[in-house]
């Protein structure tokens, strides 16, 4: 076992995998910035940034059973060149109509729909690539690795997408463009997956397979359901500016950092999960990483410290990286390789779900309540959660491997 993280940094086609997947990220991330400075210029309302977001996501639930039934059916590689292209012309469509001085609210919000479903079918797609092009061996250090470039394109890209604006967003969209190009030639370019493509037609049979597949799974079904509702209940981030005004007296440096947090922890605990996976005891692991989670929660609902909030979020960032690749690695090995594609587009949509809605949720909660007990209230939830699911998953929870002979 000792050699295996050598083998992992060697493995050609991991390599180029990896380094497409913290191009497209960062391209994204850069992107996501100068929309919203771009759109904020033109309009000066408020609403229309909460537009955008819901917009991107909007394409995730209409396409939901289309895009896994894509990733299973068409070769993967150019399923996710196709869609990076895709957020290429994009980039280049801003790029172009930023210098002629034509870009428009409604040609934000066409755009950003488009960039949402190009994202939408990729996202199941590339995670059902990933297991086809490692060994099983390394499958969970290779999942950590990957959500490591991932946090890293999340911590640097917007701070370097905001920097170059400040010159112009032509000098974001630019960049963003051959960062697409680059991710879609590394695709292409990875070995074809050994198994036969899946040929059957797009029938609705076929398009709920993925759903009546997790159903019929129990441990899978508890670990996409776990983190559907413990990150709607115990999502903080989007009060995080009412935090950093008015609880924890800081400036907009102060919020950047707060949100910076979770994702050094993430990134952080990824880098040691690439190096030491978890092989033993996995559910108790995975649900102890929830219920730390929520602890976390409570602590930064409660703390007045700006430095505590900032140590209580990387913990927070840390435990939530834990849980997800122990996730991501069991349902993706768990799943025949004819089906990931609309298991993943499933999963996707839950994680998806829990985000948005999560933001919601937390909106929702402080205004009726307030904004430190509708963070306390959504830990304690969490908890409550993880608990309940150990009980109603008992498979899950004392499950000791990944796979399981």
């Amino acid at each position: 076992m000792s050699n295996q993280p050598l083998l992992l940094r060697h493995h050609r086609p991991f390599v180029a995998f990896w380094f497409a997947r913290i191009f497209t990220a960062s391209a994204f991330q850069m992107l996501t910035v100068a929309i919203g400075w771009n759109l904020y210029q033109l309009t000066g309302n408020v609403m229309d940034l909460g537009w955008v977001g819901l917009i991107e996501f909007a394409p995730r639930v209409l396409f939901m059973l289309h895009t896994g039934h894509v990733a299973d059916r068409y070769d993967r590689r150019r399923v996710a060149a196709l869609c990076q292209s895709l957020q290429a012309m994009i980039a280049l469509t801003l790029a172009i109509s930023s210098i002629n001085g034509h870009i428009t609210r409604e040609m934000i919000f066409i755009l950003a729909f488009l960039l949402g479903a190009a994202r939408s079918f990729e996202m199941p797609t590339t995670q059902a690539l990933l297991p086809s092009i490692v060994p099983v061996a390394l499958f969970p250090r290779a999942v950590a690795a990957a959500q490591a470039a991932q946090q890293s394109a999340t911590i640097v890209a917007p701070a370097f997408g905001g920097l170059l604006y400040a010159f112009g967003s032509v000098w974001v969209y630019g960049p963003s463009v051959a960062l697409y190009l680059i991710a879609a030639l590394l695709m292409s370019n990875l070995p074809a997956r050994q198994l036969a493509l899946n040929k059957g037609k797009a029938t609705m049979d076929s398009l709920l397979a993925g759903i009546r597949f997790i159903r019929s799974r129990p441990d899978i079904l508890g670990a996409i359901s776990l983190d559907l509702f413990a990150v709607l209940l115990g999502g903080a981030t989007a009060l995080l500016p009412v935090f950093a005004k008015d609880i924890l007296l800081t400036g907009p440096w102060g919020l950047g950092m707060l949100r910076s947090a979770p994702a050094v922890g993430a990134l952080l605990m990824s880098l040691w999960l690439a190096r030491f996976p978890f092989e033993r005891k996995v559910g108790r692991t995975m649900f102890t990483a929830v219920g730390v989670f929520g602890v976390a929660t409570i602590a930064f609902g409660l703390s007045t410290s700006f430095w505590f909030s900032m140590a209580v979020l990387v913990v927070l960032g840390a435990a939530d990286m834990i849980s997800m690749v122990i996730r991501a690695s069991f349902v993706q090995l768990e799943t025949p390789d004819e089906m990931r594609g609309r298991v993943s587009a499933v999963n996707g949509l839950f994680i998806g779900a829990s985000n948005q809605l999560g933001e919601f949720e937390s909106g929702v909660t402080a205004h009726w309540l307030g904004t430190v007990p509708a963070v306390v209230l959504g830990g304690v939830g969490t908890l409550f959660i993880a608990g309940l699911w150990i009980k109603l998953f008992p498979g899950l929870a004392k499950r000791d491997r990944l796979v399981e002979d």
